[in-house]
């Protein structure tokens, strides 16, 4: 069993920055693939981000790439989602999500273990 928690939202201008985290508990998490996951208001949960357990793969959605970058510590079971260049259609609530794959790229499926989400605003 995995449990996990986002911090770092908020509110934010546009073109700013904002840097996610994602604690989990467990060992599994070291094992594991991560992505993160938005949901605006209205609308359906989309991709975002995603990592492999080791680290060294990395998928982004077409809307963040060059603005978003997802890394992950397994010494600290902690993954993260550095955001830079915010825009106002980011605004959502952000979602990380832990795969029993090594990599489960965008595929919602294959993620078992999900966060309650951290709102993240920006402002124009």
């Amino acid at each position: 069993q995995v449990q996990l928690v986002e911090s770092g939202g908020g509110l934010v201008q546009t073109v700013g920055s904002l840097r996610l985290s994602c604690a989990a508990s467990g060992r599994t998490f070291r094992t594991s693939g991560m992505s993160w996951f938005r949901q605006a208001s209205g609308k359906e949960r989309e991709f975002v981000a995603a990592i492999n357990w080791t680290g060294d793969r990395t998928d982004y959605a077409d809307s963040v790439k060059g603005r978003f970058s997802i890394s992950r510590d397994n010494d600290r079971n902690t993954g993260y989602l550095k955001m830079n260049s915010l825009k106002p259609e980011d605004t959502a609530v952000y979602f990380c999500a832990v795969s029993t794959w090594g990599w489960a790229a965008r595929t919602v499926e294959r993620y078992t273990y999900w966060g309650q989400g951290t709102q993240v605003t920006v402002s124009s």
